[in-house]
């Protein structure tokens, strides 16, 4: 019964350091989420077209069709898409004045259509 125990000791903390693990990866997913959205925010204050956003979405997309191994898809997706959107001539062309403007950081998550 005593080496019963241990056996589900054991178990639950191996259970215990995988949830640890998925909550870290978690964790870097949001913060990369965060990113992306910030970006995308600031490109809606420039008036960036559709069509630029979609291209800019596509090359994504086509860069991240074979995924490297050992690396998460939906981090590498959107890894991909925070380097593409920084890249986004827009973004450097903007006065540093209009960048760290208050008004366009207030709520850095609403993104209207």
């Amino acid at each position: 019964e005593l080496q019963q125990k241990v056996e589900e000791t054991e178990v639950l903390k191996m259970e215990l350091q995988m949830l640890e693990t998925e909550r870290v990866r978690l964790s870097l997913v949001e913060e990369k989420l965060m990113d992306v959205l910030q970006l995308l925010q600031q490109l809606r204050d420039l008036n960036i077209s559709k069509r630029a956003l979609g291209k800019i979405l596509l090359s994504t997309l086509e860069s991240c069709c074979d995924p490297q191994p050992g690396k998460a898809q939906l981090f590498e997706v959107l890894d991909t898409l925070q380097q593409e959107l920084t890249a986004c001539e827009l973004l450097h062309k903007q006065p540093m004045e209009q960048a760290q403007s208050p008004e366009s950081l207030s709520n850095p998550l609403v993104i209207s259509c």
